[in-house]
Parts: structure tokens; sequence; C-alpha cells
């Protein structure tokens, strides 16, 4: 496959992949430097037009599996804050003092209340997303700069 591929299209694509990283310092930076690189060099490549609709589609597909894990945890979450302040979890003895706040998270882990596991569950699998998403970008940059068809796990096909 490399000796069909020119340089300037690995370059690209390798380019394309690796923007995804913008979303540390642009807000949906992981959506736009891709899709405007991709729009404005998909005519030009085949080998671009596949790596560009692969970054985008994974990272389209991550995003919807943390937006997903988040209205999961949402129902349990508000679901325990009654209690929590009802239990004394959460409290002033004296207004006059600040000295005297206390949050009270119980003595032992299994103190919390129950609806706060699936909460941490997902902030755990939210983590592990995370993690997935950065590793198999780098992954994707490097096989895409040696000229290989990187094709991303988990990818739901959005742009086709």
């Amino acid at each position: 496959m490399t000796e069909s591929v020119t340089k300037h299209e690995r370059n690209l694509s390798a380019v394309i992949h690796g923007s995804t990283l913008c979303r540390f310092f642009i807000p949906l930076g992981h959506f736009l430097l891709p899709l405007v690189l991709w729009l404005s060099n998909k005519n030009q490549s085949a080998f671009v037009d596949y790596h560009g609709k692969q970054a985008l589609n994974f990272q389209i597909s991550m995003t919807l599996y943390n937006f997903m894990l988040g209205l999961l945890s949402v129902p349990f979450l508000l679901g325990s804050l009654p209690a929590f302040f009802r239990n004394g979890g959460f409290h002033w003895n004296e207004w006059e003092h600040m000295d005297d706040f206390h949050l009270n998270l119980g003595d032992g882990l299994f103190d919390l209340p129950f609806f706060w596991w699936p909460v941490g569950v997902a902030g755990l699998l939210g983590f592990g997303l995370f993690i997935v998403n950065v590793v198999y970008t780098i992954l994707a940059t490097l096989r895409t700069n040696e000229g290989d068809y990187f094709k991303y796990p988990l990818t739901i096909k959005f742009i086709r």
C-alpha cells in the first residue's frame, strides 16, 4: 500500500488524525480542525478521504459514548442528593462559626449512598474512553504516516 500513496497524502492524513487532539486547546477542536482539513482535501485523494472519515466518525462516536454515560449517571446523582442532605451528610452546627462546617461521608467507603456508585462507575468508564481515544488517535497518526489504512475500534459510521 505504501507505494501507491504519496508522502503528502500520508502526512495530510496523519495531520487529520493528530488534529483531533486539538480538543485540549480549542473547544470542539476535535471536530472542527479535522473537518476543515478533510473537506478541503477529500476530493484530491481517496486515502485522505478514507482517513478523514475514520477520524471524524471515531470522534463523533467517542463523544456520543461519553454523552450517554453522562445521561445514565444524572438520574442516579439527582436521586441521591435528597438522602445526602437529609441524613446529615452536609450541615452547619452553628451559622456564626465557619469552623463548625462538616461534610460527613461516613466511616467507610461503603457508607456512601447507593446511588453514588453508578456515578463513580460512569466516571471510570468515561476516563477509560478518554484513554482509548488518546491512545488510538496517536496510533492512527503513526500508522497513517506509514501509509497504512487504519480503522478505529468502537466506531459508528456516521459519515460514509
